[in-house]
Order: C-alpha cells, then structure tokens, then sequence
C-alpha cells in the first residue's frame, strides 16, 4: 500500500494580509506547496487589485486572480472592536502571519510584533518592506521605484539611452520568492526551538540581490575596463550594456526572419561553437583565420561576430535558426512574445501555463507552479471570491451561525 499523497506544507495555517503583487506572488506560493492560506480582506472591497485594470465589468481582475490561487478569503473590518477580537483568535490559530502593508500600518491598527509574539509565541511574523531600516525605512515603494534602487534600471537598456525597467517584476514577485525562502527557513528553525519570529524582506534588498553580478562589475572596474561589455568608454558605474551576456561567453540578440517586433534569437558564443557557427553562416574560414579563430581576438569585434551571424539569421525564423543551432549544441533562445508563450503547447503540458475555470469569468490562463517536488504535487486551483469562507474559517474558530450573522449585520465581516 502506498502512502497518501501530502502537500510539502501540509497542515501550515497562514494567514494572509498582503495584497497588490508582492505579498500575495509569496502567499500563493505557500498555498501551492500545500499551506493553507486564508487571506484576510476588507468587507466590501477586498483586495484593492479585485477591482484593478479589470478586462470584464464587476468580475475579479486577471491582476487578483493570477496572484490568489489556492487560498480562501475572509473579510474583516479590523477597525471594528469584533473585528479585533476574530483577529486575535485567528492569530492564536495560524503558523505564519504575512502583510506588505506601508510602514507602520499594522502597528497603527494596534499590534506591533511584541503583541503579536505575545498571542502566539509560535508564531512566524513575516513582511515586506520597501526598503531596510534606516534612511528609507519610512518611503513608500513599488516595483519600479525597487528596480530604481536596487540597480537594475542604471544597468538595463542600451549606453545611449535613458535607464530602463525590466518586464519581469523583480520588485514585487522577486521579493515575493525571497520571502518564501525566508518563511520556510523560519518554520524548520521553528521545528528545534519552538519559537516563531520576525520575518522581513526589503524590496531594494531583493532587486540588489538579483543584480549582485552588476555588483561584482562595479568591483571589477578598479582594475580596467570590463572585455566582456561592448561598451568602449567606462566612467566610474557600471554602464548599461544593452543585449550583453554579462557572463563569460559573449552573447546578443539577432534579427530573423521576416523581422516583426519579436522576430529576433539570442545567440551565444561559445569557444567550442565557434567552428560549427562558422560553417552554418557560410563563413567555414573563419574557423581557422587568426583574426578571428580564438575568443580573445574575437572579443574586441564582437559587434561584427554578431553583424555577420545576423547576415544568416535574418533569412530563416526564429525557430529555423533555433533547430539549426541546437543541433550543434550552440545555446541560443528565440525571443517569444507573451503571445508565443500563452500558447506555448510545451508550456501547457508542462504546467508552465495553465488554464483555470472560474465560477464568474469563466476561464483564464496563468503561470503554474515553478517549484517542483516530487512528493508534492500541486493543482492550480481557482482564486477565491470576496468573503467566500468567512463561515468556514470563522466556523472552525467556533463562531456560531447566529454570531456569524450577527457579524455581517454589524458590518464586522
């Protein structure tokens, strides 16, 4: 007989007072690996994104639905002195607390962490922050203004052009993934000491930890210029680089065929492609001419490595080129519109993309669960409406029927 299959947080109890993208992208990964999160809400409103860039009247957003899955939703007035005292009961009931209010906000409605600590001694307290304590602790931030302050923007984009924002949203679902890390850690430290305990990630800690490479080219720079950027002046800031690997094998994105917006490959360069790369161009001399044989000399052209690579490209697709160039296991990746991507059918079957029925929008598509265990396998399951489960959260806390109605008529719940 085989065991019954377990989530990897089952029996974890969180309770959820995130909202927009940063709290809720880490809460509803807590809920595919198997927790239980009940996400606490506003009567009446709701989370401020249900009504947010909405696609279809009076239906939850694709911006709430795609970052709720797998969660149940109370609503509660937190102003109201009921309101305190279910939050006190729920707080006393739950493993992990997680909010991305403003600064201060939860201390203003009366529970600064001693309280918190003091209702629950286990319990594990996490938040986001926009930025550490110090000279910031008190500014408010958002993805891009994170993007701004944690080196992203003054790296990204082209040297003639002005600092961009990234399209992933580094800021709030990068953080949101540094705060699961930092919960999970929390609960297993619990596991030996049985204590909970304060949890906190800053956005513009986040962003500057996925930048820490721009970080170690800041460094670098003391020493000369950096030979991998194609940038030929440097200042005393690591530059923007525009379509630069970064790394150590030199790479760029080039056009194909028939040259729409996203009609490009990202090819990369490395010693042992060089040869092969030469043949399929129609350049096989190049393989052997000492000008261009060895990547040292070839470091200080790659614009015209790549301007002639580009000469083959722009006459097969994207997905020529690709078949081409993989086999001879030449890395490259054709850039796909989101529109490539939501129909990816690899993607769909891999459960990259998945399409969710919901009982008032009827279906939509969005990103499944990037962490694979196998002992823990998740069903993306369809995001809550506004208050679904009030009686059934506050039911299990032992609220009865009446009391509950009593609640709602008060506007408690």
């Amino acid at each position: 007989m085989g065991k019954t299959p377990t989530k990897a947080l089952e029996g974890v109890k969180v309770l959820d007072m995130t909202h927009v993208q940063s709290g809720p992208s880490s809460t509803q990964l807590l809920a595919w690996l198997g927790a239980d999160v009940i996400k606490l809400e506003t009567p009446g409103r709701g989370d401020i994104t249900r009504g947010q860039l909405r696609d279809l009247p009076e239906v939850d957003s694709l911006y709430f639905t795609m970052l709720n899955c797998n969660k149940r939703s109370i609503t509660l007035n937190m102003k109201a002195p009921e309101g305190k005292e279910v939050f006190e009961k729920l707080v006393a009931d739950v493993d992990v607390l997680v909010e991305n209010f403003g600064p201060g906000v939860v201390e203003r409605f009366g529970y600064p962490w001693e309280k918190l600590h003091e209702l629950n001694p286990e319990l594990i307290y996490a938040s986001i922050k926009g930025f550490g304590p110090g000279r910031y602790a008190d500014f408010k931030a958002y993805e891009v203004i994170a993007q701004a302050m944690g080196g992203s923007m003054s790296t990204t984009g082209f040297e003639d052009g002005p600092p961009l924002a990234t399209g992933s949203q580094i800021g709030d679902s990068g953080t949101g993934i540094h705060l699961v890390a930092a919960i999970l850690a929390a609960l297993y430290q619990r596991t030996n000491t049985g204590r909970g305990q304060r949890v906190q990630v800053a956005m513009q800690d986040a962003v500057l930890n996925l930048c820490r490479v721009k970080l170690r080219d800041q460094q670098r720079l003391a020493h000369g210029p950096l030979g991998e950027y194609p940038n030929e002046q440097f200042g005393d800031a690591v530059p923007r680089s525009g379509n630069a690997s970064g790394g150590g094998q030199p790479g760029w994105a080039v056009r194909c065929a028939p040259g729409g917006p996203n009609d490009y490959i990202y090819v990369i360069i490395q010693p042992v492609g060089w040869k092969p790369l030469t043949e399929l161009i129609g350049r096989p001399e190049l393989a052997e001419d000492p000008a261009w044989a060895t990547p040292e000399v070839r470091l200080s052209k790659l614009d015209k490595a790549f301007a002639l690579i580009e000469e083959w490209t722009e006459k097969h697709t994207k997905w020529e080129v690709m078949d081409k160039l993989n086999a001879h296991n030449i890395p490259c990746g054709p850039i796909l519109s989101t529109k490539e991507i939501i129909e990816d059918e690899t993607l769909a079957e891999l459960g990259t993309v998945v399409e969710v029925d919901h009982p008032e929008r009827g279906t939509f598509k969005t990103v499944g669960n990037p962490l694979k265990l196998s002992d823990s396998v998740v069903e993306v399951q369809r995001p809550p409406l506004l208050g679904e489960h009030n009686d059934e959260v506050l039911g299990a806390l032992g609220y009865s029927a009446d009391r509950l109605a009593g609640l709602r008529a008060a506007g408690v719940i």
